[in-house]
């Protein structure tokens, strides 16, 4: 199987421990870092890429660590189409998979040792989702509260581009009213106070993201 794996320096020495043992088993591993133990790195700057890979389905599985294993999962559900969950006893490293179709694991490199880590990450890798009836309605649920999240980011976009709200409304083929709640909520999330607050923001994002 084509594995991810990344890592902060609280996960780097497990990490290193778990990619030599998947390469020894057989996987293919591709490592997003980090590729040295620094204390000032960042957990989102190697769990992200990460995570954005398993959603295009570049790699099949991933794995991510940090100290607790907490922040590396927050930062991987960010990601549209990642279900990420923190990992640390064996029924749930399956049961996630088999009910949840959870495909990132995520570890506490002081939290666990190597051995724990192993077994954890050889049963998430042969576990396989279940598609029961029941699981795939309960994942289509949350599936519809990600895509709203979508939504609001295509309106941002559109707000960046320079459209107004009727326009967004025509390309998106939603009310004006929906769009305007959309900006309302997207002021609330950023802690904007105003449309031209929001404007520059998304004037912003385009220089940063082009």
């Amino acid at each position: 199987m084509r594995v991810g794996l990344a890592a902060d320096h609280g996960g780097f020495a497990l990490k290193r421990e778990i990619t030599e043992a998947l390469r020894a088993e057989g996987h293919e591993v591709v490592d997003f870092g980090a590729r040295t133990a620094s204390p000032g790195d960042d957990y989102p700057d190697y769990v992200v890429p990460l995570a954005k890979a398993v959603a295009k389905g570049k790699v099949e599985r991933g794995v991510a660590f940090c100290g607790s294993g907490v922040g590396a999962s927050i930062a991987a559900n960010k990601v549209h189409g990642v279900r990420a969950a923190l990992i640390h006893d064996v029924y749930s490293a399956h049961q996630g998979v088999e009910d949840d179709n959870m495909n990132m694991l995520c570890m506490g490199g002081r939290v666990i040792g190597p051995a724990l880590a192993r077994e954890l990450v050889d049963t998430f890798l042969a576990a396989r989702f279940s598609a029961a009836e029941r699981h795939q309605r309960r994942l289509a649920k949350v599936a519809a509260l990600e895509n709203r999240g979508t939504e609001l980011n295509e309106v941002f976009r559109l707000i960046a581009e320079g459209l107004m709200t009727s326009q967004i409304a025509d390309r998106l083929h939603r009310s004006t009213s929906t769009i305007e709640s959309h900006r309302e909520k997207i002021k609330s999330k950023l802690g904007l106070k105003n449309a031209g607050e929001l404007n520059r923001a998304a004037a912003q994002w385009v220089l940063e993201n082009g």
